[in-house]
């Protein structure tokens, strides 16, 4: 019969009939009423229940079977039913599930590793061989797997990892492949598998490199704001990490310059591909939101106020209406989590919609403050030659008297040292880094210079520089009321005797800093005067005035080197040496003098070869500071000496000379100096130890 629709093919091409073939029919094969009448009766109900199935004996359990259709062979009936199929299920918990064991089980050895080694081609041309032997997966197996299959699932990775590293330098045309063949080598144990070679072929194909460079921005103040702060160049290569910087410049650089609300959008690099030659070239389009250009506006506040806005408003460096930049809202939050008095905080710039200066729109800050602990502990220790070992512990609470009050109680445990102390300290006082602070102490020294029981009330205000706003200009100055009973000796008598004095003094600095770090400074130069106006009353009120002048310098030689110097001298004017307090006078020697001799061992003796101090000081220090990491070698050289007169002397000068370690911290470093007197006198040690925090100077 003709398929319907179809027309038979005719011509030369038709189909010849096969003279062996039977003889066609027109007649059916089965009568239409013959098939009707075969198939089982049809229900309207959709409801009605099934028939039933066929009974052992293979007919349904009422009902006769079916006729078999003219032609076709009966049906076989259905066989007895299989009775381990009705049996129920075996429990989970009673399952068998002991793994089908191997030959190395029945050994009880563990199946060898395959071994491999990895070989990489067409990446040094690139310069990623390293870059993909530090991401490899075949690289971090470490040249065993478990399988063949671990080992091809690892060489594929390492095809896409090959292309990523590829695509991220611009070759977008690159692809790579990996084989896995054995390497032919004599086998000593036959059931270890032999090794593998896998090879990594990578293949670059062209490098791409920028054409157009399209930023679509708002206009900007200056124009072309945000094109000058995208660092890309036509014919730069597309590398991911040179467009991702560039694009970060930009996120970077137009919050400092008035536009807080800056958002980049998608890029888009569209490769022309059709060119020939041995690069290709991509347009480069992004688009920018610039927001508005801003300046700021007033400071808000919300949470858990630690400060109201009165004292919030001393920290900012920046007036309202200067064009917004970040770096001075970052240092606000800086100088705000310096304080410690906060467990979080945060500055936001927050759109007002209020016209600024100069066109700008004005923003405000939105500080969310969290209170933190405001109660802490603190420990120092110490160690000097001739000073013995220091331990100083301290007890704070920062905002006992807000805003920024605090309460710090101090004790020191010492060799030869031991005193208490208490301080209100005013941070911050109407001005940001301005301090005020108030001093009670009783101390008791006991050093080979003199023996003294100290009570001391002092004030100070001072300006200081921080490690967040270093400043070239600070200043302090105050007052100070002691009364002292010190050992000292009387040279008329030829003894030493004990003597009371009454000190009264106004202590003053100004520090000139052009260094480029407060704790470890690496070039730049210091230059700072100390000056006291003093009264010392025992028997008869002699005034006196002591002054000390120091410049310190830093000269960097390299990234890893720096030579540092010190020049230092004091004097002490008006009054007789022997008038003086012991413990106002000035020595020499020590970690923060000249290393290698003793702590207020240089200057004048007494006959006991005890010394006695004088008026005047001048030391000089050279330091060879060499970094590696967070560690340095500090070799180094001191000379000075302390004198009876006026003014010091260039003769006579002690040499010490030595060798450091420091750790280098968040802090400071951490210093250990180790050094020897170079032209000792009778008495002197021949090594000197000292351990502190912090530079020498």
């Amino acid at each position: 019969m003709e398929k319907p629709g179809t027309a038979p093919a005719t011509g030369p091409d038709a189909p010849r009939p096969d003279p062996d073939a039977p003889p066609q029919s027109d007649e059916p094969i089965v009568p239409e009423a013959e098939f009707d009448a075969a198939l089982p009766p049809l229900s309207g109900d959709l409801n009605a229940p099934l028939e039933p199935l066929p009974t052992e004996g293979g007919a349904p359990a009422s009902a006769t079977p079916a006729a078999p259709v003219a032609g076709t062979a009966p049906v076989a009936p259905v066989g007895p039913e299989d009775p381990q199929l009705a049996q129920p299920l075996t429990p989970l918990q009673s399952f068998d599930s002991q793994p089908i064991q191997t030959a190395a089980d029945a050994k009880d050895e563990d199946l060898p590793d395959i071994r491999y080694e990895l070989v990489v081609r067409g990446l040094d041309k690139t310069g990623l061989d390293d870059e993909f032997k530090s991401l490899s997966a075949l690289k971090e197996g470490g040249g065993k797997a478990e399988n063949a299959t671990q080992v091809g699932a690892r060489a594929r990775e390492d095809e896409g990892l090959a292309v990523r590293l590829m695509k991220s330098l611009g070759y977008y045309d690159a692809t790579a492949i990996s084989s896995i063949e054995p390497i032919a080598e004599p086998q000593s144990n036959p059931e270890r598998p032999g090794r593998l070679r896998v090879t990594v072929s990578a293949t670059p194909g062209r490098l791409y490199t920028l054409g157009e460079i399209t930023v679509q921005a708002n206009a900007t103040v200056p124009e072309g704001l945000v094109r000058r702060e995208l660092p890309l160049r036509t014919g730069d290569p597309i590398e991911a990490a040179r467009i991702q910087g560039a694009e970060a410049n930009v996120s970077l650089k137009l919050p400092q310059q008035g536009y807080p609300f800056v958002k980049l959008g998608e890029r888009d690099i569209l490769l022309d591909d059709q060119t020939g030659g041995e690069t290709g070239t991509g347009d480069y389009t992004l688009p920018v939101d610039t927001g508005p250009r801003s300046s700021f506006g007033v400071l808000r506040t919300e949470g858990d106020p630690v400060f109201q806005l009165e004292h919030l408003n001393v920290f900012p460096r920046f007036d309202k209406g200067d064009l917004y930049d970040t770096r001075k809202a970052d240092d606000l939050r800086e100088a705000l989590v310096a304080t410690g008095l906060f467990s979080s905080i945060g500055v936001q710039p927050v759109r007002t919609g209020q016209p600024g200066p100069d066109g700008t729109e004005q923003v405000d800050l939105l500080v969310r403050q969290t209170r933190g602990p405001a109660r802490s502990l603190g420990v120092t220790a110490g160690y000097g030659t001739g000073q013995g070992v220091k331990l100083e512990g301290t007890w704070t609470h920062r905002n006992l008297f807000p805003p920024e009050g605090a309460l710090i109680a101090g004790v020191v445990a010492g060799t030869q040292e031991q005193g208490v102390s208490g301080t209100f300290r005013r941070q911050n006082a109407g001005r940001r880094d301005r301090t005020v602070s108030l001093i009670a102490s009783v101390n008791h020294s006991n050093y080979d210079a003199f023996d003294a029981q100290t009570i001391t009330l002092a004030g100070r205000m001072s300006y200081d520089s921080t490690p967040i706003w270093q400043k070239p200009f600070t200043w302090a100055f105050g007052f100070e009321v002691t009364g002292t009973n010190e050992s000292v000796y009387d040279f008329d008598a030829g003894e030493r005797n004990r003597g009371t004095y009454l000190i009264a003094a106004l202590p003053g600095q100004v520090l000139f800093d052009r260094s480029d770090d407060l704790l470890n400074p690496t070039k730049g130069f210091r230059l700072k005067l100390n000056l006291s106006p003093e009264t010392s009353v025992r028997g008869a009120a002699r005034p006196y005035v002591r002054a000390m002048v120091e410049a310190t310098g830093y000269w960097p030689i390299g990234d890893s080197f720096v030579l540092a110097g010190r020049a230092r001298a004091g004097s002490i004017a008006g009054i007789d040496r022997d008038d003086l307090a012991p413990s106002r006078r000035y020595y020499g020697g020590g970690g923060g003098s000249v290393r290698g001799y003793g702590f207020q061992r240089l200057g004048p003796f007494d006959p006991d070869g005890n010394p006695v101090g004088g008026r005047s000081l001048n030391e000089f220090a050279l330091e060879a500071r060499y970094r590696f990491g967070n560690f340095g070698i500090v070799p180094f050289i001191d000379a000075g000496n302390a004198y009876e007169s006026v003014l010091p002397k260039g003769q006579d000068l002690k040499f010490g000379a030595g060798i450091g370690g420091r750790f280098y911290t968040n802090f400071g470093p951490m210093r250990v100096d180790i050094a020897t007197p170079l032209n000792p006198r009778p008495g002197d040690g021949k090594v000197a130890l000292y351990l502190s925090i912090g530079q020498a100077f």
